[in-house]
């Protein structure tokens, strides 16, 4: 079982004439709502891949017997919630310019009870993004952790993401949360990512970088036409959790991340264009070759 804890979200995806300074403002072009969160994101694409997951959230009175919560129950996902009648479920709001540069204001809403509740120890668990204190509690009693921070970064403290990397296995992140990570901590990257047991780098378009025991490996990304960037992230943890937590290497697990990652951005909507294991086969024996094996189960 995959335990997946942060934010369950209803996403407001906007395409935008430019992303505009203070006192500015910019045409939306278009604008698709879709069921998000970045945990959630990952807890659908894992269910999707075959995956065995449970998801440690926060959600509003509007969240039961909604659409999203058939969605989830139809997927087999275990939801451990913390429900908080009198709030909205969280709700982001995504803006991305024809460039591909992207600003996201997010309210938290039911997430705020993150903050006040006990968290639970878990054998195998990512943490998204969530309260930095419940976060810290979850790896400080976990069995294998993974973290990333997310649009959350700028609510961690020196202390407390300290804290966390020093109880992580996996640090996944792209490369502008790496550079906000490096600020808060005061440390260079190469000294943030020797922290921990194993580092990914998230890089877009450039693929993805893995670095384990010393070594420093390109992941390749898999070129297809990009319609909009949201959840590519949360789909590449995703493709990687699920093959990794089955026993593939890390490095094969990268290379499913990626894959599951292009069929996230060739739609609009984090969750909607994420692949079952066969359909994510097929692209990958086109971009890699066949589907390698496998060691026992890690989860």
């Amino acid at each position: 079982m995959i335990s997946v804890v942060g934010h369950t979200a209803v996403d407001h995806i906007c395409s935008v004439s430019h992303l505009p300074g203070p006192n500015a403002s910019a045409s939306i072009l278009n604008r698709t709502i879709a069921f998000g969160g970045g945990a959630a994101n990952i807890a659908v694409g894992i269910a999707l891949l075959g995956g065995k997951t449970s998801l440690i959230s926060a959600v509003g009175g509007d969240f039961p017997g909604s659409d999203y919560d058939i969605r989830m129950k139809e997927l087999g996902i275990k939801q451990q919630f913390f429900i908080v009648p009198d709030k909205h479920t969280a709700t982001a709001f995504m803006f991305t310019n024809p460039e591909g540069d992207q600003m996201t204001y997010f309210e938290w809403g039911a997430s705020c009870l993150f903050e006040t509740e006990p968290a639970p120890s878990l054998p195998f668990v990512h943490m998204a993004t969530a309260d930095p204190g419940f976060n810290m509690q979850v790896a400080q009693k976990a069995g294998f952790a993974s973290f990333d921070p997310g649009q959350d970064l700028h609510r961690y403290t020196t202390d407390t993401l300290s804290i966390i990397i020093d109880s992580i296995d996996l640090l996944i992140a792209n490369h502008h949360e790496y550079a906000g990570m490096c600020k808060i901590l005061d440390m260079n990257r190469d000294d943030l990512i020797s922290q921990v047991p194993m580092a990914i780098e998230t890089r877009g378009g450039e693929g993805a970088i893995l670095y384990e025991k010393g070594e420093e490996k390109v992941i390749p990304s898999v070129s297809v036409p990009c319609v909009d960037p949201t959840g590519a992230g949360d789909a590449f943890r995703a493709g990687f959790l699920t093959s990794y937590a089955a026993g593939y290497s890390s490095e094969d697990s990268c290379k499913i991340g990626a894959v599951t990652a292009s069929f996230v951005v060739e739609t609009c909507g984090c969750q909607i264009g994420l692949p079952d294991w066969k359909t994510m086969a097929g692209r990958f024996e086109e971009k890699f070759g066949p589907i390698p094996t496998h060691g026992p189960n890690r989860a």
